[in-house]
């Protein structure tokens, strides 16, 4: 008996304890939390809240160790470990993309697209730099190559552009170099300067990935959109280009090519992305050397066999080289690359037909001339387009009107492969400018 009332005292004994231990414990952090708010100073994010109670926090244990210890209290001393647990926890929330204010700044992405420009190029790579612009989201970069007579121009051109526009991009005017091999052979290879998008890789070592675009080329959406295919990519593909040709009885390879291509009809070089890293990592293989070849050390080779046997210049030389090597090439859609042999012959580009056009191609000169009036009512338009001006009344408007005289044309018979595209690119742009900047406050 005697035992068992023993226990009862001694349980009653540690329920006390526990209870006055519990009602101290919280009164004591009443009082730290009081301190932290009667703070003139109100904390501006979660981490800083952390910070001053933490800092509270080591005060008092400080003084209430130095006082036990029969000393006078001490200078809070660096490196404390509740200091160092509120780091901790300040990292977390600052990291924590779920606190408003607390996420960190991410280094802002810039997108890269190239274009060789010689000859009276000039005003079409103007056109197709102010495509990019219009419609794209992220900061894009521009390496520009050119004849010194024309890097004058493009300063003066781009420099009249509105701020708000100059604030989308920048851009660098290189000299047209080529390291290997003839420079005046490989600068009259098909058309003037085309073959230097081959030297891109060797030249722009610092950029990892970029878009090749030719002069003629414009863009109907985001650049963004086909930035994204680079993530598409398997662990083998360092490029992506469009076919050639979707119906290989009028493909121009499967019928009179004289050297090897790339799949059954061969790949238009007028829209290639490429991860330059990759590239420049490679081993190519090829018909003369068995242990493969880097980029710089096949391209002279390569077109001193085959430089007779090749029409299209270094687009010949860009199939030669996926053909041998065509797990590392990617494919789009053709309304990636749109060009006129999409509709000459009959509508053969069927996503066009169901999307729209993507990035228009208008190779064979048609900017220039009436053989295929729909090319033409969309490049002068953008072309002339005042970038101040709204899209829907000073863009998308005047296409539109145009159009309708050519509806009887081969390839404008299809309004809507050239017109919906482009329509749905504008009304994001819109709900991005206008829509998402006029929110009612809550």
């Amino acid at each position: 008996m005697r035992i068992h009332c023993k226990l009862i005292v001694i349980a009653v004994c540690f329920g006390v304890f526990l209870l006055l231990y519990f009602f101290g414990g919280n009164s004591a952090d009443d009082q730290l939390l009081k301190e932290v708010k009667e703070d003139n100073s109100s904390p501006s994010s979660p981490s800083e809240l952390v910070h001053k109670v933490a800092s509270k926090f080591t005060d008092r244990n400080h003084h209430e160790l130095n006082v036990a210890a029969g000393e006078a209290p001490k200078e809070r001393k660096n490196g404390n470990s509740i200091i160092r647990v509120a780091n901790v926890i300040t990292k977390r929330l600052n990291s924590n993309g779920g606190r408003p204010g607390s996420r960190r700044a991410r280094a802002e992405e810039v997108m890269h697209l190239a274009v060789v420009a010689c000859g009276n190029r000039l005003e079409e790579t103007l056109t197709m730099v102010k495509s990019a612009l219009l419609f794209s989201v992220k900061k894009i970069k521009f390496h520009i190559f050119a004849e010194d007579p024309l890097a004058s121009h493009f300063e003066k051109g781009m420099g009249r552009w509105p701020t708000a526009i100059s604030a989308k991009f920048q851009y660098h005017i290189y000299p047209i170099t080529f390291s290997v091999g003839n420079k005046e052979e490989w600068k009259k290879l098909f058309k003037p300067c085309a073959a230097q998008r081959l030297f891109l890789p060797v030249i722009l070592k610092d950029v990892d990935s970029l878009l090749y675009v030719d002069t003629d080329v414009l863009f109907l959406r985001p650049m963004d959109d086909i930035w994204a295919f680079l993530k598409e990519f398997n662990s083998t593909q360092l490029a992506a280009m469009a076919p050639e040709h979707e119906v290989p009885k009028i493909g121009w390879y499967s019928r009179f090519a004289r050297h090897p291509f790339y799949g059954v009809t061969g790949v238009n070089s007028g829209v290639m992305l490429m991860n330059l890293t990759r590239i420049r990592s490679t081993l190519f293989k090829n018909s003369m050397i068995p242990g493969g070849l880097s980029w710089e050390d096949l391209l002279h080779p390569l077109y001193q066999k085959y430089k007779n046997h090749i029409t299209w210049g270094d687009q010949d030389l860009l199939n030669i080289i996926f053909h041998y090597n065509p797990e590392c090439l990617f494919t789009f859609p053709c309304l990636w690359n749109y060009r006129p042999d999409h509709c000459m012959y009959g509508s053969n580009c069927k996503e066009a037909e169901e999307e729209g056009v993507s990035i228009l191609h208008g190779n064979r000169g048609v900017y220039h001339d009436d053989k295929q009036p729909a090319f033409k009512v969309i490049y002068d338009a953008i072309r002339d387009f005042q970038l101040e001006d709204n899209l829907f009344q000073s863009l998308f408007h005047p296409i539109q009107t145009k159009f309708l005289d050519t509806v009887n044309t081969l390839c404008g018979r299809i309004p809507q492969v050239f017109l919906k595209q482009v329509e749905k690119t504008m009304r994001k742009v819109y709900e991005l400018k206008v829509i998402r900047h006029v929110r009612p406050r809550h």
